[in-house]
């Protein structure tokens, strides 16, 4: 999702400063995001009953000097880093009042409505999952969402702690959701849709609603840098029928890893997006003893943007420094992209 920026005054800062506004504004900010962290993740633990969940998006919200602006978009579509979060927070409420189990498959993201359901690819070796998001975070500037450990482990990437990622929302099942829990719900939907499924005692256990037939195969016991093998479907197996969405069947993250062709990603940050190229020009001047930075032009539905990035970079830890100096600088819409 890209936004343009709403001035251009960061635009006189000089980067003789840059370094120590950047230390400036991280003392300033550090007590301030451990406080909202703590806020959005480690609310009351709930060590028994249920903890029933409600539909959200929310208002406007400052972290360590950049405001979030949580909306309803069925067209984002982003890259960058993710992080995952499990052990510390495991059995604490969600933002949306649910109890976070890091053996689910769900994830924090800033600004998409809670729930919705999503589509995480892994552009480090091609593993794709649907997950369901139901908490705020991440909170550190260079990461774009956070999973829980389950989803990390699936995605392949719960030992090295970070992966460059591509996320999609799923309109149709992120529709069905924002339905279902305006018209209340149960824990064991709750249960059910973050793909730990109890089935209570005496009732009969109902059956998920068919899928399009997807190539998928298991998680690797070991070396999570590989790539999952292919596994076509059957040859001549005839397409399962869409779901009955009139059912009330909800849509669930069932743990099933597809495989998807990835190449090359590239990481660069993005400092801003720009509906002028004088303006994106401008920027891309004054950010050239950073390194190599450019203007490359994108179409964002109807209208056309300029974003102007720094890189490629090669290392993480390079491109979270150069993000927190432009950041303390004043650049509060830079972020950390990847080509994929």
């Amino acid at each position: 999702m890209e936004m343009t920026r709403t001035s251009d005054t960061a635009l006189g800062f000089h980067f003789r400063i840059l370094a120590c506004g950047a230390a400036f504004a991280l003392l300033a900010g550090c007590s301030e995001t451990k406080l909202l962290v703590h806020t959005a993740k480690s609310l009351t633990r709930d060590d028994g009953g249920s903890a029933r969940g409600t539909y959200k998006v929310g208002n406007p919200y400052r972290i360590g000097g950049v405001w979030y602006y949580p909306n309803v978009d069925y067209r984002y579509r982003e890259t960058g880093i993710a992080s995952w979060y499990g052990p510390k927070f495991h059995g604490n409420r969600t933002a949306n009042g649910e109890r976070f189990d890091q053996n689910a498959i769900t994830a924090a993201h800033r600004t998409l409505p809670l729930p919705s359901m999503v589509r995480v690819t892994n552009l480090e070796n091609g593993r794709a999952l649907r997950i369901r998001v139901n908490d705020r975070g991440p909170y550190a500037h260079g990461r774009i969402i956070d999973l829980s450990r389950r989803a990390a482990q699936l995605l392949g990437f719960s030992r090295k702690g970070t992966a460059k990622v591509r996320i999609e929302i799923l309109p149709d099942e992120s529709r069905q959701l924002a339905m279902l829990y305006r018209n209340g719900r149960n824990q064991v939907q709750i249960a059910r849709a973050n793909g730990n499924a109890p089935v209570p005692s005496g009732r009969p256990a109902v059956r998920a609603a068919p899928r399009m037939a997807v190539t998928k195969a298991p998680l690797e016991p070991v070396g999570e840098g590989k790539s999952v093998p292919r596994r076509e479907s059957p040859a001549g197996t005839a397409p399962p029928k869409a779901p009955d969405r009139e059912a009330g069947l909800e849509p669930q993250a069932d743990g099933q890893v597809t495989q998807e062709p990835v190449s090359a990603a590239p990481m660069y940050i993005q400092a801003g997006a720009f509906a002028q190229f004088d303006n994106a020009n401008r920027l891309r001047a004054r950010l050239s003893v950073l390194g190599r930075t450019e203007v490359v032009g994108v179409m964002y539905g109807e209208q056309q943007l300029f974003r102007v990035r720094v890189g490629p970079i090669r290392r993480l830890r390079r491109a979270d420094a150069i993000l927190e100096r432009l950041i303390g600088a004043g650049y509060t819409q830079a972020q950390i992209v990847v080509d994929g």
